[in-house]
């Protein structure tokens, strides 16, 4: 029976670890188990930050909308609580697309929200 060797498994293991940490600095990209070590923390923060990404975008467009309605002498919590009442259904994140590129369509919405 011939002997079987696993170095071509290995070397097909560590190619991929390699390649996932290419932009690493030093050993991170070059040593295997640092290497290896490297890709699962990155792979933490990945997952981790997908969710802080949705956070942050979602702020930023409350932001947004904020100082759009203040400049219009209405408070962001006014705003939103008339058009849930309205039921004037319009997320955040295209709202905030709508005060910023689009101010008189913006301030149509806040009137009719406050009708």
């Amino acid at each position: 029976m011939p002997r079987v060797t696993k170095s071509a498994t290995a070397k097909a293991k560590h190619k991929k670890v390699l390649n996932a940490t290419k932009g690493h600095y030093g050993a991170r990209s070059r040593l295997y188990k640092t290497a290896k070590q490297s890709n699962i923390k990155s792979m933490q923060y990945a997952f981790r930050d997908r969710k802080n990404k949705k956070r942050a975008f979602r702020s930023l467009w409350i932001s947004r909308i904020n100082a759009a309605s203040r400049s219009l002498e209405v408070p962001y919590s006014k705003l939103m609580n008339g058009m849930s009442s309205k039921n004037i259904i319009l997320d955040r994140k295209i709202l905030s697309d709508i005060a910023v590129y689009d101010s008189s369509t913006f301030e149509k919405i806040v009137h009719l929200a406050l009708k």
